[in-house]
Parts: structure tokens; sequence; C-alpha cells
């Protein structure tokens, strides 16, 4: 499954014995405040490589080419977390995981960060102990139905079999939302993402429900995609992003602002292609991301160029879309375009 990718005020006193207890944790204070010791940020940097957690088969986000290289919206996002700490996009190791592993691998350590189309949930982040990144892609939970099937609505799933991948919110949300209006069904659960469609195709259900991009691009694979409809109801909100383990300030930090890079960039209009007229702008506010000027890499424990690194690698978040979803599946943005253009993509300010 692994390949290597091409505050309250308080006295002094009290200063002084919080100050003390930090460094009997094993960190120091530095001069900045910050507390120094060893974490994922330092133990990748150290590698000199990335450990990425995929899902491996999922046309569009990750999935392995013809030439046997990973490629997909994920596998980008890895390759540009690579390319900010070492300059290399390809120092990444990917690693696929089924829905059943893939919080085992970040919370005991065999992934540095997973990128698998995993949902921003409040129990993922508490009791599961999972960190968020930002959300890249806004999904919704779709369900997809042959083309001459007299299913129209969810109320025609009355009494019908339905395909849904084991472990996953979409299986607990089908639950849900079905429940709710009486609808009984029989849920054909399985395992892996291959096996959902194919169970789909050959008929053992009358009815698949997945994230609504990858119905769209599952669709595409079949041999006659026309053959197969979708349903208009969307049955939930799907954030999806990197996830970290939690507890780690430093390396979300460094995930999240490498994530926000893509954002930015194309905010700013800057791409892989004119990123060089870039670097001699007079604009504060892109010499800032681009470390042109000020700390912001070096106040993270990041190269001072990481978002030029970013940038150069693997492009904006628009270039980055319309190479695996945009132009391969005919998937408009929707939700997933800037803010700017009515859509929920947002970064924070590089400052």
């Amino acid at each position: 499954n692994m390949q290597r990718g091409s505050g309250s005020s308080f006295g002094v006193s009290s200063l002084l014995v919080a100050m003390s207890v930090l460094a009997g944790c094993g960190g120091e204070i530095e001069p900045s405040g910050n507390l120094n010791k060893s974490n994922r940020l330092n133990v990748v940097q150290n590698r000199g490589t990335l450990i990425c957690g995929i899902n491996g088969q999922l046309p569009g986000f990750s999935f392995v080419t013809e030439s046997g290289d990973y490629a997909g919206m994920d596998v980008d996002l890895c390759r540009a977390i690579a390319a900010a700490l070492f300059d290399d996009p390809e120092q990444v190791e990917y690693v696929s995981l089924s829905s059943q592993e893939r919080f085992t691998a970040v919370q005991t350590g065999e992934v540095d960060v997973l990128n698998r189309n995993t949902t921003w949930t409040l129990s993922r982040e508490t009791a599961v102990g999972m960190g968020f990144g930002p959300t890249i892609f806004y999904d919704g939970q779709g369900m997809m139905v042959p083309q001459d099937s007299p299913i129209s609505s969810l109320a025609d799933l009355e009494g019908k079999t339905i395909c849904v991948k084991a472990g996953t919110t979409t299986e607990l949300n089908l639950e849900d939302q079905l429940s709710r209006r009486d609808i009984d069904y029989q849920p054909v659960i399985i395992e892996d993402d291959d096996a959902l469609f194919a169970a789909y195709a050959e008929q053992r259900c009358d009815a698949v429900t997945a994230d609504r991009s990858q119905l769209v691009v599952q669709r595409e694979r079949f041999e006659v995609p026309s053959s197969h409809r979708f349903l208009e109801t969307l049955l939930s909100k799907e954030p999806l992003g990197a996830v970290v383990a939690a507890g780690d300030a430093s390396w979300l930090s460094a995930v999240r602002w490498i994530t926000n890079v893509l954002i930015q960039a194309e905010e700013f209009g800057i791409t892989s292609e004119n990123l060089d007229s870039f670097l001699e702008t007079d604009n504060p506010e892109i010499r800032r991301i681009l470390g042109l000027e000020g700390t912001l890499g070096d106040d993270m424990g990041l190269p001072p160029d990481f978002a030029v690194r970013v940038i150069r690698a693997v492009g904006n978040y628009d270039e980055i879309y319309e190479r695996n979803i945009g132009q391969p599946y005919q998937l408009d943005r929707g939700l997933n375009q800037l803010w700017s253009e009515g859509g929920l993509l947002y970064s924070p300010p590089f400052r």
C-alpha cells in the first residue's frame, strides 16, 4: 500500500512556575514565547519525506494512473506540503488506507497527514482525536440510480436496496435521512470503493450513495455513463480537507497555511505559469505571502519561500481543480469557487 511518489494576567511568580513546568515537560521557552519541542513538523523535516495517507481508489482525488503514478486533488495537496518542506513535491510516500484504517493510521503516526476525502465532523475532532485543516472541497452526499429506474425521489427508495460504503459518514447520513422520513430500505454495506461501484454495476443494489463528486467521477468510468442519473436531493454537507493528529499545533498550522496558499494564490491571480512575474511586485500582501518580506514562514518553522515552492510545484487552487476534476469530469466548481465569486473558499489573511 506504500509507494514513493515521482489571555488573563497573573503574577511574575506564576509565570516562572509555568515556565518551569513547561521546561520539565521536555520543552524550552524561546524568546518569542513559543514552546520548542519535538513535534510532527520536526519529525517530517528530519526524515526528509512526507508520509501521506490517501484513498488510492478515487479518480480525481487519489488514484494510480496507467503509468503507475499517484494523481488527484488529494495527491496534489500531499505534493504541495512536500514542496513547502523540501522544495520537492516528489518527496512523498503514499499509503492507501481504507475508511476503517484511516484514523488509526493518523493516531499511531503511521502517516503524517491524511488527505483522503474525509469529512470534518465534531466527533472526529474530539472523540477520535483528529485535527482538520481548511476545507478544500465542499461536497454533499448524493444518490445514483440506473437511468431506467423508477426511482425519482428518496420516497421511492422504500423497500429498495442501497449500496453504501462501510465506516463512513455516508452510511450514517443514509440511516439518518431515510429513517426520519420513515423509509424502510436494505443497506448493502461494502468495504471498498471499487467493490462498492462494482456491486452497483452488477445490480446487487437498486441505488448507490456516496459524495456527489465521487458519483460524478465514477459514472464517467461506466461503459455508458448516460445510463445512470442522480437524484436531485442531497443528504448532507461534506466538508473535505487534510487531517492530522490533534494536539500538535505546529504541524496543524503548517498544513493549514500551506493549504491556504493555494486559495490565496488564486485570489491574487498567481499561477504556476506567471509566478516569476510576481517576485518583483510592490504589493505588500503579495510580498508577505511569497516571503519577499516579513517572517511568516520562519514563524511557522517553514522556509521563507514556502508559498513560492508550493505554487511552482502544483499551482493555485484553480489549477489543481481544473487539472483533476474540472477538465476530466466537467464538474463545475459550485461551492468550491472563491468567496469573491460566490463560493465558500476563503483564506484568512497572510499577515
